[in-house]
């Protein structure tokens, strides 16, 4: 009886802990004045900068607020930046634009893009998509380098536990996956990519994939 007890109350405690997490991060991106914490944090950014070339005509496929298309673009040639959500295109234009950005709202899985690029980068894009295998073969000959970053189911055992307990586990309910780095690689060869480098940091895989 005492085990069944604990393990109500188990699942209540994580289910508080994902509130306390999304009130968290509501919070904080509007006390870092509308800017999510994690990419002064994490500093992502510098991966995807450090794996661009000068002169780089960069397609930033999910480019949300445009805060990483924006230090992008003081590297890079041009950068076409698209997402799906209208408004994170009008904050784009409004505080993350550059003479060099062409912005798109549009469904990436779906918008026939004119030419090629250099590099393809993807933050945190992949797991928002159901169909990643297509979507993936789609792009992969615009460009002869992506750049992917994506969540890791097995970042910390409270996650896993959410899971085994059948309470959200996901970072957002928006994903269709948060990977291992096995599921990562097998992914990654069903579109006919290979995984070039990565490391794993905070609870993400950084990838240079071709």
């Amino acid at each position: 009886m005492k085990k069944k007890i604990y393990k109500i109350l188990t699942k209540l405690a994580l289910r508080l802990h994902n509130l306390s997490y999304k009130l968290a991060t509501k919070f904080a991106t509007k006390a870092e004045n509308g800017l999510h914490p994690k990419h002064r944090i994490m500093n992502y950014h510098k991966f995807f900068i450090d794996n661009i070339k000068e002169g780089d005509i960069v397609l930033d496929i999910g480019c949300g607020n445009g805060a990483l298309t924006f230090e992008l673009a003081k590297k890079a040639r041009k950068i076409v930046a698209i997402d799906l959500n209208e408004k994170n295109i009008k904050i784009a234009k409004e505080r993350f634009n550059a003479p060099n950005i062409e912005y798109l709202v549009g469904d990436a899985t779906t918008y026939n893009f004119s030419g090629t690029f250099d590099v393809i980068v993807l933050s945190n894009v992949l797991e928002h998509i159901k169909d990643r295998i297509s979507f993936l073969k789609k792009i992969k000959n615009l460009a002869p380098k992506i750049l992917i970053r994506v969540p890791m189911i097995n970042r910390d055992w409270i996650t896993l536990y959410k899971k085994e307990l059948g309470v959200e586990w996901r970072l957002d309910k928006t994903h269709y996956i948060e990977y291992t780095l096995e599921s990562f690689k097998e992914e990654l060869k069903e579109a006919g990519l290979n995984l070039e480098k990565y490391s794993i940091q905070f609870g993400e895989i950084w990838a240079v994939v071709r």
